[in-house]
């Protein structure tokens, strides 16, 4: 478990180079990165991650239930994923910071509008909430789950680069997806949101018509 969280903490460290800049926000590192909405920094392509990633994980609880290690993985990763975009929603909603898009001043907290919602990045915490438990689960045995790590450190440069998220939205967003994505793996109890779903959904689509 706890080489988990370091790999993970080691591959968002890929955003280092970007933050090794004398600026503001809380951690005095957030600062704007040149406008890049092209190649692999193209908006969609984080859209198709973002999307895609959540596809996978949903597609793969409703398939194999809680009736396979891989099944009962994707649900507490679905458990992960929820309870960080509600965490993550509640806090851009008390924190509304403009983005970088807006603003060259990261010091920017508390504004009126609907598009101040920068901090912390909700794209890269559920990214990172996403990929948490199967890095926990596998990672021992099958150390090339690892690099799903590069998922949410790829997602985080992305948002900067396209001037929607500061240093500290995208670090604080992985932190806390990260953070819950270990709480979901850690719990000996079901997967929450499975609990509450009717008992079919603990076979999964797979293996009822089989």
């Amino acid at each position: 478990m706890r080489r988990a969280s370091v790999f993970l903490a080691l591959g968002l460290a890929v955003c280092c180079p970007l933050t090794a800049h004398a600026g503001g926000g809380p951690f005095g590192i957030d600062h704007r990165l040149s406008y890049d909405n092209s190649g692999i920094w193209k908006r969609s392509n984080q859209k198709i991650l973002l999307y895609g990633t959540l596809a996978t994980v949903g597609l793969s609880a409703l398939a194999e239930g809680d009736s396979t290690e891989y099944g009962e993985t994707s649900w507490r990763a679905v458990d992960s994923i929820i309870f960080t975009s509600l965490a993550s929603t509640a806090m851009k909603y008390t924190f509304r910071r403009e983005r970088p898009s807006r603003t060259d001043d990261p010091n920017q907290w508390f504004k009126g509008g609907s598009q101040n919602h920068s901090f912390p990045s909700g794209e890269v915490a559920t990214i990172s909430a996403a990929v948490t438990p199967f890095i926990v689960h596998y990672g021992e045995d099958h150390p090339w789950v690892y690099a799903l790590a590069v998922l949410p450190a790829y997602d985080a440069v992305a948002r900067m680069k396209v001037r929607g998220h500061w240093q500290s939205d995208v670090l604080v967003g992985a932190a806390l997806g990260t953070g819950i994505g270990l709480w979901t793996s850690r719990r000996s109890a079901s997967p929450i949101i499975l609990s509450w779903l009717p008992g079919g959904f603990r076979i999964g689509f797979v293996h009822h018509f089989q």
